[in-house]
């Protein structure tokens, strides 16, 4: 193995990014394959997503004893999850283990920002800039930054001159947010929004939620893991592995084999109440046409109205917050503890901003279009520029200089998720084009870094240096990926981030594979079984 020590400045292998990505990339291509390999990692210490999402109510929304690496015995015997639903810090001491065990915090540059990577074709070399001005050169570039990290800010006008404080959720204080006797004002009702909320109105004097689009969402049943399900999970662990690699979702559980229409109305509600009973994300897996067909979706979508408005008292609240315009998860689908109950108290408001828009922030409030909110904080939980926005921040370039904000002006154009046509070398873990965000994200994260690595031996193994994809097989697989989510009611959520509809001036393009992890993992299987059809390799 190469024993690298900082400050190293040319590598086989440079990877951006300290999350579940990062650190599982770096143990397999410097212990596994012996490469000199360090990450570059803009925060102080491991996490990734997890470092900066510390929000109020911040939980994963996979269960805990799936959200985990798989590749090592090891690790799963010496950690145990106390929760169904990890929060943001139990993840974040889960990968400080994993960081310390397999120690790998001694090739990991922390507080380093990457502005530039560029392709060097004569070199055959990535020269990467950070903002300190450090120079350094790898043969290869791994971006593993998330496809959730960078926050979407949104440009209402006076938002500079609020006399407030005003904090994103993806950018949270690391000491926390007191806000106790404050008003405190929140944009964003999506899967982050619905976490926060019922925390913040626990201790704020007043809450006043601003809702663009109304959202599903199925109440997680979070609790302690129990001494038996832990010791089922230590005797079933091959067993869990073998269900998260076989599923469309990564999720421990399958989706069942059953229409909507297989079973009496009677029968179906029954099924509705114990899943809703049961909590999670399992909901969705109740049967197996939800997100084909747009009528067995009206079912589920009615049933989790009519949850709304047995639940929230005020008639008219309920009715807003039961108005959705999207089948049930075709957003990301969010699980919660007590969001909609937590509009029943005297301290929340919920403001309708379709009827009545956002106008500006004042330095007293909100604005909109005919009432102003007196508040001292303001909380955007309008999520991120997601899965393109952490790549596009970073000035990459490669053959000829060519740009990837180029590259992708009408929206990401790559091979299998894993490479861009034109950027030689260059993989992206979990890139657009992926199942990332439709799955279990460590069962994805594991199965790119596995892919890279293997691929980055196969190149070793036979003395050749450089890999591309072609621009033949990007075409064929972006029309497999929009063919993937025509066949499912995914792109009719309009307001959806998988389109990009949350950032301004972003191209409307569905992102992620909706060909379900299993089917995407036998792909890749297929093209490395087959000298990695579809990439050009060469000395």
């Amino acid at each position: 193995m190469t024993d690298t020590t900082l400050p190293t400045d040319d590598l086989d292998a440079l990877i951006i990014g300290a999350g579940f990505s990062g650190l599982y990339q770096l143990h397999c291509l410097r212990d596994r394959l012996g490469l000199s390999a360090q990450i570059l990692e803009v925060a102080d210490d491991v996490g990734g997503t997890w470092y900066w999402n510390r929000y109020p109510g911040a939980r994963c929304d996979s269960e805990s004893h799936s959200y985990c690496y798989t590749f090592s015995e090891e690790l799963h015997r010496e950690w145990q999850w106390s929760e169904r639903y990890p929060d943001h810090a139990e993840i974040r001491r889960y990968l400080d283990h994993v960081a310390n065990r397999l120690d790998l915090k001694r090739d990991i540059r922390f507080g380093t920002r990457v502005t530039a990577a560029h392709f060097d074709a004569a070199a055959n070399r990535w020269r990467v800039t950070t903002a300190d001005g450090m120079q350094l050169t790898a043969q290869f570039l791994i971006t593993a930054v998330g496809c959730l990290s960078t926050a979407n800010v949104p440009d209402i006008p006076g938002r500079e001159h609020f006399d407030g404080r005003w904090f994103h959720t993806g950018q949270w204080p690391h000491d926390g947010v007191d806000f106790a006797g404050r008003r405190v004002g929140q944009i964003g009702t999506g899967s982050t929004g619905i976490q926060a909320a019922p925390v913040i109105a626990e201790s704020a004097a007043h809450l006043t939620v601003f809702q663009r689009t109304a959202n599903y969402s199925v109440p997680a049943r979070n609790a302690p893991l129990t001494a038996e399900f832990q010791d089922w999970v230590r005797e079933n662990r091959a067993a869990i592995r073998e269900v998260t690699h076989s599923t469309p979702n990564a999720h421990p559980f399958r989706i069942e084999n059953r229409s909507v229409f297989d079973v009496t109305p009677e029968q179906r509600q029954a099924i509705y109440e114990a899943a809703w009973a049961k909590g999670g994300l399992q909901f969705r897996a109740t049967f197996r046409d939800l997100l084909l067909d747009k009528t067995a979706n009206d079912t589920a979508a009615e049933f989790l109205r009519g949850k709304i408005r047995e639940i929230v008292k005020d008639p008219d609240t309920a009715r807003l917050l039961a108005d959705i315009d999207h089948p049930y998860a075709a957003k990301r689908p969010p699980i919660d503890t007590n969001y909609f109950d937590t509009f029943n108290r005297d301290n929340v408001t919920l403001v309708d901003v379709r009827a009545d828009p956002i106008e500006a922030i004042t330095p007293t409030g909100i604005r909109t279009r005919s009432t102003e909110y007196p508040l001292d904080v303001i909380v955007f939980a309008t999520g991120f520029d997601a899965m393109t926005g952490p790549l596009l921040r970073m000035d990459i370039r490669g053959r000829d200089g060519v740009s990837l904000a180029d590259a992708w002006h009408a929206g990401p154009r790559n091979y299998l998720g894993l490479q861009v046509a034109g950027f030689p070398n260059l993989f992206t873990v979990t890139g657009p084009g992926s199942p990332s965000v439709l799955c279990n994200m460590p069962v994805a994260i594991e199965q790119h870094v596995e892919w890279i690595t293997d691929c980055i031996a196969h190149l070793r193994d036979r003395g050749l240096d450089r890999i591309e994809a072609s621009e033949s097989a990007t075409n064929e697989w972006m029309t497999k990926v929009e063919a993937a989510a025509a066949a499912t009611l995914l792109p009719q959520a309009r307001h959806s981030w998988y389109l990009g509809a949350n950032v301004p001036g972003k191209p409307r393009v569905f992102m992620p594979y909706a060909g379900g992890m299993a089917r995407y993992r036998r792909i890749c299987d297929e093209v490395a079984a087959n000298g990695y059809a579809g990439f050009t390799l060469g000395r």
